[in-house]
């Protein structure tokens, strides 16, 4: 194939993809000059993205299959806009050989390597033959074409448990299961090859020897159409939850000068062994002594700002002009280290309710600016909607500092100045993870975030007089607001009385916790707030950035709010809490669920029935299993008793809140 075909100037650049990484596509492609194309499903009319972009196309419904997956709209779309290149991004068609195979033969430049190279590394198996044959160290597994359940049971049986199972095609997670015995091989087998094929319309399993405390190592490398290939240093990514990485890093802080260059030198060697054109990951297991090659993945990755922040390279900017058919503009001995970054993922999602994905309307977006070493990644603003139809990763919070404790300092700070509402979010989880006293010691591994679960996502703790305080300036703050949109009185400004005092008494309550009573006596004289036996001088001015600062015996504490109807959050310096404003007039009630009804949490598919009707079920039974943002939930018994009644089947899409099963309590 005449590379001039494969790689070649373009001036309009359609991006394959969707919220973060379609807007950080977008960012380089436009400082470069380029004209953008975004393309949307039904789900994603007013999303960020399409905004952002000169051009937009509708691809089809929210569905990912019916729109991002569907290369033949795509590849329409191209035609449509005049687009002579597809820059894919992660996830969706970004390893999808095919797709890169029609991006050629409608004449357009796909950004990444060749369908050939998709196919040789985005196979598991085929990879670790490959790099076994290269010299590569692997994992000790089976990546055999034999894919019946007696011969994946032999070979898990002759590899030793606790052993990986895992999805040859696709990455993410998804289609992985740890098996730690032979009892449990077979379920796991079947639950990972559904979601496999749901995820990457393709079910083969490869079984690894699972690695006991295990490091996660990855290498970023990138080559050009002229035979230069170059490693952009290492990263570390063994902050993982359910195979799914947390927290990245770069450099890792796990490896001596000696292992980088060991391990940066193996990926050179892997990404050779197929002659690699374009950005990609070779990622790597250590057990603390060796490190195993693992897998490939020919794309750019979600992690990829922390490379960009340790040495200075855009590479979307390097993506795009490789594409273009030009030269690396740097050689391996002018990629320098400097620093140290470290990225958070934020996600729609609850990690007090099991990482339940959230969907709605973001009422509220806040985010720090990106200065002195801070960075934010977003597809998302005020007013969009979060889909459950797709990935729950809503932005991405990173941080550069001369040092690892400093970026981590940096990295928290920007955190605790995010804040999302309308949705709930794992931004208090994030803050405790990296602040964790092992974490800052870099004593983990895969398995950490598990074995720390309960205390990473504790509840936040009471309220204290100063968020109590806050409270009321929040609502009194709001109110003056209001008065101000009013015809100019005196009457209308707080505070404001000829003589005397006036008093008002304000009713919270944390969760179904007990109610707190706040006295507020305003007008003539100073203000107060009374909370039992204490009482307050309080002022209250605004500040610029939408937040106010409140001065309570003399001490002033900056404070950020949101009032949504009744509902308050507060972030002080104590951290974030979420109060229930009492109604003053009363007539609150809330429509409970029965607890005997399985009602589905999120819009979702229902992909497996674990249960028949008139089965006895011991509490925590799995029922079903739905499939919520690509990712599977499974709904189990709240009590002991038997499965009155299923009212679904495989295959139905059942909106939030809609009865799924009745389970009928055992006999006391």
């Amino acid at each position: 194939m005449d590379r001039a075909k494969l790689y070649r100037r373009f001036r309009t650049l359609l991006i394959a993809n969707r919220g973060e990484i379609a807007c950080r596509v977008i960012r380089s492609a436009r400082a470069m000059g380029l004209r953008t194309v975004a393309v949307y499903s039904e789900a994603d009319r007013d999303a960020m993205h399409v905004a952002m972009a000169d051009e937009a196309v509708l691809l089809g419904p929210a569905r990912a299959r019916d729109s991002y997956l569907n290369i033949e709209r795509v590849i329409e779309a191209a035609r449509q806009t005049g687009a002579e290149a597809v820059h894919p991004g992660y996830g969706f068609l970004s390893e999808n050989a095919e797709f890169a195979d029609a991006c050629l033969k409608a004449g357009l430049v796909f950004v990444g390597p060749t369908a050939e190279m998709m196919t040789a590394m985005g196979s598991k198996s085929g990879s670790k033959a490959l790099m076994e044959k290269a010299g590569v160290p692997l994992v000790p597994g089976y990546h055999g074409e034999a894919q019946d359940e007696a011969t994946l049971a032999k070979a898990a049986d002759a590899i030793g448990f606790p052993v990986l199972v895992k999805a040859s095609a696709g990455g993410g997670g998804r289609g992985m299961r740890v098996v730690n015995s032979a009892g449990e091989l077979s379920a796991a087998i079947v639950s990972a090859k559904r979601e496999a094929k749901a995820a990457f319309g393709d079910d083969r399993m490869l079984i690894e020897k699972f690695v006991q405390n295990p490091r996660h190592i990855e290498v970023q490398i990138i080559g050009d159409s002229h035979g230069n290939l170059l490693s952009l240093w290492e990263r570390e990514c063994t902050l993982q939850r359910r195979h799914q990485k947390v927290i990245e890093e770069a450099p890792s802080p796990t490896l001596d000068a000696n292992q980088r260059e060991t391990v940066c030198a193996a990926a050179r060697k892997a990404a050779a062994a197929v002659n690699y054109v374009g950005a990609g990951t070779i990622e790597f297991v250590s057990d603390g002594k060796e490190v195993f090659f693992i897998e490939m993945n020919t794309r750019l990755q979600v992690e990829h700002p922390v490379t960009e922040l340790i040495t200075g390279v855009d590479l979307v900017e390097w993506q795009l002009r490789v594409a273009f058919g030009e030269k690396l503009p740097l050689g391996q001995n002018e990629i320098k280290l400097n620093g140290h970054a470290i990225e958070a993922r934020v996600y729609a999602e609850n990690p007090q309710k099991n990482f339940m994905p959230s969907v709605g309307r973001i009422r509220t977006w806040r985010t720090p600016d990106a200065v002195d070493g801070l960075r934010i990644d977003s597809g998302y603003r005020d007013g969009d909607a979060v889909s459950p139809y797709y990935d729950a990763m809503l932005a991405k919070v990173i941080a550069w500092a001369p040092t690892r404790q400093a970026a981590i300092e940096r990295l928290n700070r920007g955190l605790e100045e995010t804040d999302v509402r309308g949705i709930v979010t794992n931004i208090p989880f994030l803050s405790a993870l990296i602040t964790h006293p092992n974490v800052r010691a870099n004593t983990i591994d895969t398995g950490f975030i598990e074995r720390e679960l309960k205390k990473l996502t504790e509840a936040s703790g009471a309220p204290g007089d100063l968020e109590l305080c806050a409270a009321v300036a929040a609502i009194v703050n709001d109110e003056q607001k209001a008065a101000r949109r009013e015809a100019h009185s005196p009457w209308q400004t707080f505070g404001w009385m000829p003589v005397g005092q006036r008093q008002r008494v304000f009713s919270f309550r944390q969760g179904q916790g007990a109610e707190t009573k706040v006295t507020l006596r305003y007008g003539n004289g100073p203000s107060t707030l009374s909370i039992g036996k204490h009482q307050f001088v309080f002022a209250v001015s605004p500040a610029d950035d939408g937040s106010f600062d409140l001065t309570i015996e003399g001490m002033k504490s900056r404070v950020t709010a949101v009032i949504e109807g009744h509902e308050l959050y507060l972030r002080t310096r104590h951290g974030r809490f979420d109060l229930h404003w009492v109604d003053p007039f009363g007539g609150e009630t809330e429509e409970q669920v029965g607890e005997d009804k399985i009602v589905a949490p999120l819009p979702g598919t229902v992909v497996a029935l674990l249960a028949e009707e008139g089965a006895t079920l011991e509490k925590g039974a799995a029922i079903l299993t739905l499939e919520v943002m690509k990712m599977e939930q499974t709904l189990r018994a709240p009590f002991a008793g038997v499965l009155k009644k299923i009212r679904c089947k495989v295959g139905d899409i059942v909106g939030e809140g809609v009865e799924l099963a009745e389970v009928e309590p055992a006999a006391s």
